[in-house]
């Protein structure tokens, strides 16, 4: 059973139609028009993000508080200020990134343990990083690509906002993987968000593609959401095989003409299992994936954020914690995977032959 929340001072329309999602779920239909977009679309430059997730062991799908790997609960601000200053040092030092995606959702920032999970966010912005919250909906019933509690939803972002609205390298993504909506519905949702936050700058805010972020033609193509960026996920798993020029294909299909605003928030392959990113392996479905990919993101000057770059228990995560568990420390678990992150980043050298 929900808690009641208290619900936060909205514009008329951004309640309206947040109230409308739940006919979503019931099998009604969503058809609310959104404002026009602000005259004139800030600066883009999607290549800025170079970056990594940093999740929950359990997934960030969760009906508690979303508790990264390597904290704790119990933890201090102060204990998981230290914490995460060396995590995110880590990221920077293994893997060169200067972003880091991290969850939201309203049990995290609605309970005691948002005051020790802005630790994450403040430290990571100490050191320089641009910090992207994206907010996850629940697991079990309520994992349905649906915002979960349309009133927790908004004191949520009410709170987030208010507290790093004026800080120019948070980011915030107003849901992962909207899928259970379709694509315009998603639009118009992504749409108030916008006009009811009105104050956050719109370069400042990633709209996700449709989907499981699966394409962000759609929302490109949009005139409300001009001026946003746009998150794409991309992943090796969603085909058994695919050459490389197949995989190159997928994913322009999937950015169109929009690869200027798209930044891929995620995407990822096992790095645990002893595959070698670094050498082209035709037969290999991942290898091509992930030499395609990284090639792309190149090519297009496109920002990418990998997933994860930190998750235990993950065959995907790019790193793993070492060290004592109060001062950690991480070490790389594919060398050659990190050096293809690099390269789709626009460093490094040319590892396909």
């Amino acid at each position: 059973m929900r808690t009641r929340v208290r619900k936060p001072r909205a514009t008329r329309r951004f309640r309206a139609l947040l109230a409308a999602t739940a006919l979503v779920v019931t099998g009604g239909t969503l058809a609310v028009s959104a404002p026009a977009s602000a005259s004139g679309p800030p600066a883009l430059d999607s290549s800025r993000f170079k970056g990594v997730n940093w999740a929950d062991p359990r997934d960030n799908y969760a009906d508690d508080p979303v508790v990264l790997s390597g904290l704790s609960t119990s933890d201090t601000y102060a204990r998981t200020f230290v914490k995460a200053t060396r995590v995110i040092k880590a990221f920077r030092a293994n893997l060169g990134a200067d972003t880091v995606r991290l969850p939201v959702n309203p049990y995290t920032v609605g309970g005691p343990y948002w005051r020790s999970y802005r630790a994450v966010i403040d430290a990571a912005d100490r050191q320089g990083f641009k910090v992207i919250l994206s907010y996850w909906e629940g697991t079990g019933a309520h994992k349905d690509g649906l915002i979960d509690d349309t009133a927790a939803y908004r004191t949520m972002w009410d709170t987030v906002v208010h507290a790093y609205q004026a800080d120019p390298r948070v980011y915030f993504e107003p849901m992962n993987e909207p899928h259970g909506y379709t694509d315009t519905q998603w639009a118009d949702i992504a749409a108030d968000w916008l006009a009811t936050y009105r104050g956050v700058p719109r370069n400042r805010v990633l709209v996700s593609g449709a989907g499981y972020n699966d394409h962000v033609t759609t929302v490109c193509a949009d005139p409300r959401l001009r001026g946003t960026y746009l998150s794409l996920h991309h992943y090796g798993f969603w085909k058994d095989y695919a050459t490389y020029d197949q995989w190159v294909a997928d994913l322009k299909e999937r950015i169109g003409d929009c690869a200027g605003r798209t930044v891929a928030d995620e995407f990822g392959a096992p790095m645990t299992t002893g595959l070698d990113y670094d050498r082209p392996d035709e037969a290999n479905n991942f290898v091509n994936y992930v030499q395609a990919v990284t090639d792309t993101f190149r090519e297009l000057r496109m920002g990418s954020v990998y997933w994860p770059g930190l998750r235990s228990g993950d065959t995907y995560s790019m790193e793993e914690l070492t060290g004592a568990p109060d001062r950690p420390w991480l070490a790389t678990t594919n060398r050659s995977g990190a050096d293809r992150l690099a390269w789709g980043w626009g460093r490094g050298k040319p590892v396909r032959g």
